[in-house]
């Protein structure tokens, strides 16, 4: 793989958590209502950013969870699947206005199969989706309420996301098949 941009740096990717932060609460007149869920493995850090964020500006605490979608995915069993972590969610979800967050919003077959698992722990009032990039190239009909970053791209493109929690820094880059590139 060759990097071939620097999509966001480290201010740039805390720029986005406080303005999607910010529309959340807007969007939602406040965080009464509100549960934040980050699909594992780096939604979780950002799902968790994001409620700090909102609990700093509300005051108050908003629940906060942590999502394994493994066993609800269309292609589980297709590979082998290793790291299967634990969902943890200790709150109900029944008529509470879930936000889901994940990463890379790409073909949608993550957030269906996420849709499917919430589905599954209660009936939510809504359920509205954050990404950090949304790289097109959709297969199912989702899309995201926020967005940290619309980045179009080929399907011989990666976009890769670094977070401190996970990655040791934080940062989002642009990377291209060596094979591919001319």
């Amino acid at each position: 793989m060759i990097e071939k941009a620097n999509i966001l740096n480290p201010d740039d990717l805390e720029r986005v958590i406080k303005r999607i932060s910010h529309e959340i609460l807007e969007r939602n007149r406040g965080s009464e209502n509100l549960v934040i869920i980050g699909l594992r493995k780096r939604g979780v850090p950002l799902a968790r950013r994001i409620a700090d964020r909102i609990e700093s500006f509300e005051e108050k605490k908003v629940d906060f969870g942590k999502l394994d979608i493994s066993f609800y995915r269309d292609d589980f069993g297709m590979k082998i699947k290793s790291d299967v972590e634990k969902t943890e969610i200790g709150f109900d979800i029944t008529d509470k206005n879930v936000i889901l967050v994940d990463d890379v919003l790409f073909t949608g077959r993550t957030i269906r199969a996420a849709m499917d698992a919430i589905i599954d722990l209660g009936r939510p009032r809504s359920i509205q989706l954050v990404v950090l990039i949304d790289r097109g190239h959709r297969e199912l009909p989702i899309r995201a309420d926020y967005v940290g970053k619309n980045v179009p791209t080929s399907r011989n493109e990666l976009v890769m996301v670094k977070l401190k929690e996970t990655d040791g820094e934080d940062g989002v880059i642009l990377l291209e098949k060596e094979e591919d590139v001319k």
